[in-house]
């Protein structure tokens, strides 16, 4: 009688640069099988590129399932300072139902400790009661609806405006003026919640040359900023600027800082010949949400924000002029 072979293990480990393609495939396939697209829907091929602009951040913050020398999965954690989200997290369809997610999630919530980070979330499908189970394992509870936005880019105005001469971008910035330029980033995002940063997100942009960072000041005080991606092979794709994270300084004059914002994201789109901007918003930032809703931006798609903690915990609070995902 033969002896039963025995089967390999599920190994988790750190993704490799030479796995990116099929972790971007299965990324991919699996995001479609769930939505019920079939392979050959044409958003299945969409040139944007999730696994290799992330990876190039951190790579020690990707980790990939393995089995029997197969990569079936993987989990990308982002680390804005002191708030830390994770996502796509993703598994081949053909492992479902395996626990191939959780043996993910469990190295991913070390990093975060490891990262001493006072806030954690997610984005995930509002819809799929299995997603919510296995988030709340880990301490993730569902708070807001999040609306991904999108909208045509307008024409150019007719005239430059006093106003519009303060909005920049940070590639036409000196090199030696782009340190403090990241650090009057990082004062505003501070203002909002203590210890948030995107200057991962900010240098990735330069050095990966995936887009640009719109800068709005007031006189020499930095007001807003909104980084964008743009392009194939960025978050973005072919035709799209994508805004990863804006932010606008609090403040009574922070609605005005907000349409300057958008003016200049507008403008960005519009010189990298992007006819599409998308953007995210938490529906808990009613005004910025609002806002977005009466310069033409309509819900594209609409997922759930994750949580840790309590309600007032996170920066996702009406006032707060912000945008992100946490896709």
């Amino acid at each position: 009688m033969a002896t039963a072979q025995p089967q390999p293990e599920i190994i988790v480990r750190p993704l490799a640069e030479s796995e990116l393609a099929e972790a971007g495939r299965i990324i991919r396939f699996a995001f479609g099988t769930f939505l019920g697209l079939p392979a050959e829907d044409p958003r299945m091929g969409t040139d944007n590129d999730v696994a290799k602009t992330r990876w190039k951040i951190d790579p020690a913050a990707v980790l990939a399932a393995e089995h029997a020398g197969r990569l079936i999965g993987s989990n990308f954690a982002t680390n804005w300072g002191s708030f830390g989200f994770f996502g796509p997290l993703t598994v081949e369809p053909e492992y479902w139902n395996r626990g191939v997610a959780q043996m993910l999630l469990d190295p991913t919530m070390g990093m975060f400790r490891r990262w001493n980070m006072r806030h954690l979330g997610l984005y995930t499908f509002a819809h799929s009661p299995k997603h919510m189970a296995l988030y709340q394992k880990f301490g993730f509870w569902p708070r807001d609806l999040v609306a991904v936005m999108a909208k045509e880019t307008s024409p150019a105005p007719a005239a430059r405006t006093a106003a519009a001469a303060q909005i920049t971008r940070l590639s036409q910035a000196e090199p030696d003026e782009i340190a403090s330029i990241v650090a009057a980033c990082r004062d505003l995002t501070n203002s909002i919640f203590e210890g948030l940063d995107v200057e991962r997100e900010i240098r990735s942009i330069l050095r990966q040359r995936l887009g640009d960072t719109i800068l709005v000041w007031d006189n020499s005080k930095l007001a807003a900023f909104a980084v964008c991606h743009s392009g194939p092979g960025t978050e973005a794709g072919s035709g799209v600027c994508y805004v990863k994270f804006a932010a606008v300084r609090l403040g009574r004059r922070a609605s005005e800082h907000f349409e300057r914002l958008l003016d200049g994201v507008e403008a960005y789109a519009r010189a990298a010949n992007a006819p599409k901007i998308t953007a995210g918003v938490n529906l808990a930032r009613r005004e910025a949400f609002q806002a977005m809703r009466a310069r033409g931006f309509r819900t594209e798609m609409q997922g759930v924000a994750m949580e840790t903690g309590d309600a007032a915990s996170g920066y996702n609070r009406a006032g707060v002029y912000v945008l992100d995902d946490w896709r």
